[in-house]
């Protein structure tokens, strides 16, 4: 007699969702990071476009066979994918690389903070989801723990923080991937492998008249190693393997709670560069940690 599969057991099943939602954070810690770094070598039009068209043409030959079986159903719901495609392929990532070209990784990082009470904002609006006293709690808590790591312990940062344009363009970008995370449940009821498949290729349609501009104003970008490994490794890690779990995670468990994880960025932003760059660990850094489990714990509690 065989044993049952561990994947049939209650706790794990409940468990899968929320052990996905960390991938993404931990993948876009290091796109913001690297986002930052590349900016004297990768414009950002070019950056995003060329980033999308690889992560298309990477998984394109796995999902040949199942776009066949969800093409009609896909072309029916072509409003919904160009909305997806417009603002979580076409725009997000477009405005963060541009807005790191003139703002600094800690405004990056803090503006992403307010993404989950953002999600939470628009499903209100347009979903009609409540939020009860207690999840908000959460919410303020996770921002506080974020904003606490961004900011490096130093709230008086925030009254000398000068705001730049960077700054309003990541406020748009922020905004944009709330749109795409609250929207997700509109999406056909397709192969995972194909809907990414179709929303990459379409975003990266939708820059290609931007990226036209960008090489007529600025010129083709140099194909240094570092411009092509940092396409490569977006293109890989938070293109394909976030978005395949973040679109899962929000599938399982909803935007708003899944929203939350955003705030697990600079978390993971913090361990990388201990890890690699040598940092050592501060007390605002388990102080924000421990703010942001205890509201997503606060967030989840039933009530």
């Amino acid at each position: 007699m065989t044993k049952p599969s561990i994947w049939k057991n209650p706790r794990v099943k409940a468990a899968f969702p929320y052990a996905l939602l960390l991938v993404p954070p931990l993948c876009w810690g290091g796109n913001a990071v690297l986002a930052r770094g590349v900016v004297d070598i990768l414009p950002p039009v070019s950056f995003a476009f060329w980033r999308w068209c690889i992560a298309f043409a990477i998984l394109f030959p796995f999902a040949r066979n199942s776009l066949k079986k969800d093409c009609t159903v896909m072309l029916k719901s072509w409003k919904i994918i160009l909305l997806l495609s417009f603002f979580g392929i076409g725009c997000f990532n477009t405005l963060l690389y541009r807005a790191a070209h003139t703002t600094t990784a800690i405004n990056v990082s803090l503006i992403q903070t307010i993404m989950p009470a953002m999600i939470i904002l628009i499903s209100r609006i347009f979903f009609k989801e409540s939020i009860r006293g207690l999840q908000l709690v959460g919410v303020i808590l996770c921002i506080v723990g974020a904003s606490l790591i961004a900011l490096k312990g130093k709230w008086h940062t925030l009254i000398t923080m000068s705001f730049t344009e960077g700054d309003l363009l990541m406020l748009l970008a922020v905004f944009s991937y709330a749109l795409y995370s609250a929207f997700l449940r509109k999406r056909p009821a397709v192969n995972p492998l194909s809907f990414l498949t179709i929303i990459f290729g379409v975003g990266a349609l939708m820059l290609l008249p931007l990226y036209i501009m960008e090489l007529l104003l600025r010129g083709f970008f140099p194909l240094r190693y570092a411009a092509i490994l940092s396409i490569l490794f977006v293109a890989l890690f938070p293109s394909i393997i976030a978005y395949f779990c973040w679109n899962r995670g929000i599938e399982e468990i909803g935007a708003n709670k899944a929203g939350l994880f955003m705030n697990l960025t600079p978390v993971f932003a913090t361990i990388m560069a201990i890890i690699f760059l040598g940092e050592s660990i501060q007390t605002f850094h388990i102080t924000g940690m421990a703010f942001i489990f205890g509201g997503m714990v606060i967030f989840n509690r039933r009530g």
